[in-house]
C-alpha cells in the first residue's frame, strides 16, 4: 500500500500528466479527453480532502499547493471544452497551454509575485515576535522549509532543527533591534526550483 508521500507525489505527476494530455486533446492530438488521470486525480483528492486529519503539516502544505493547481487547470480545461462544444475553438496546438499561462500569470500578479508566469511560487508564511516563546511556530516554519527543500532536491546540510530554532530567535531579535520593530515575518518561496527563507520587518 502506497505511502501518503508516495500518493502525493503521484498526485503531483498526474495533474503536470493531465496539463499535457489536455494540450494535446485541444490540439488535435488525441481524440478522447483524458478522463482516465482525470478521475484518479479526483479520487486523491477526494480521499485527503476527506481525511485531512491523517496529514502532517507539511503534507497538508504540499496537498492544498497541489489542490489549487489542480482547480486553476480544471476551470481552464472547462472553459476550453465549452468553447469547443460550441465550435468555437481554435484548433492549434498549444492553446491550451497558452491559455493556462495566463490564467497563473494573472494569479502571480494578483499574488504581487515576482517570478516567471511559467511557475507559481510555493509560499509559507509566519509571523513571529518572540520565537524562544513561539515553538508552534518555529516548528512549522521549519516543517515548511525543511519541505520545500526536499520537493526542491536540496539538502538541509548543517540545518539541524536546533540550528534553524537559534537563527530564528538570532535573526528575529537582530531585526528587532536594527529596524526598531516588533514583528518579523518569515517566509518559505520556492521561486525557479529554488527554495529561500526570507525576513521581513513588520510594525
Amino acid at each position: 500500500m502506497a505511502t501518503i508521500d508516495e500518493e502525493l507525489a503521484q498526485l503531483e505527476r498526474d495533474i503536470r500528466q493531465l496539463k499535457i494530455e489536455y494540450d494535446m486533446y485541444f490540439g488535435g492530438g488525441r481524440k478522447r479527453p483524458p478522463s482516465e488521470i482525470e478521475w484518479r486525480i479526483e479520487t486523491i483528492v477526494k480521499r485527503y480532502s476527506e481525511r485531512g486529519g491523517e496529514l502532517k503539516y507539511t503534507q497538508r502544505f504540499r496537498f492544498t499547493n497541489l489542490t489549487q493547481t489542480y482547480a486553476k487547470y480544471k476551470e481552464v480545461f472547462r472553459k476550453r471544452l465549452a468553447q469547443r462544444e460550441e465550435g468555437k475553438i481554435e484548433r492549434h496546438f498549444g492553446a491550451a497551454a497558452k491559455a493556462i499561462e495566463a490564467e497563473r500569470a494573472k494569479a502571480q500578479m494578483a499574488a504581487g509575485g515576482g517570478a516567471s508566469a511559467r511557475e507559481t511560487p510555493k509560499t509559507f508564511r509566519v509571523t513571529c515576535v518572540a520565537p524562544e516563546k513561539e515553538g508552534e511556530k518555529v516548528q512549522q516554519l521549519y516543517e515548511a522549509f525543511a519541505s520545500a527543500k526536499k520537493e526542491a532536491g536540496e539538502e538541509m546540510g548543517k540545518m539541524t532543527r536546533s540550528a534553524f530554532n537559534e537563527f530564528v530567535r538570532k535573526k528575529t531579535k537582530d531585526l528587532q533591534s536594527q529596524k526598531n520593530c516588533r514583528e518579523v515575518e518569515y517566509v518559505v518561496e520556492t521561486v525557479g526550483g529554488q527554495v529561500k527563507l526570507k525576513a521581513l520587518v513588520k510594525s
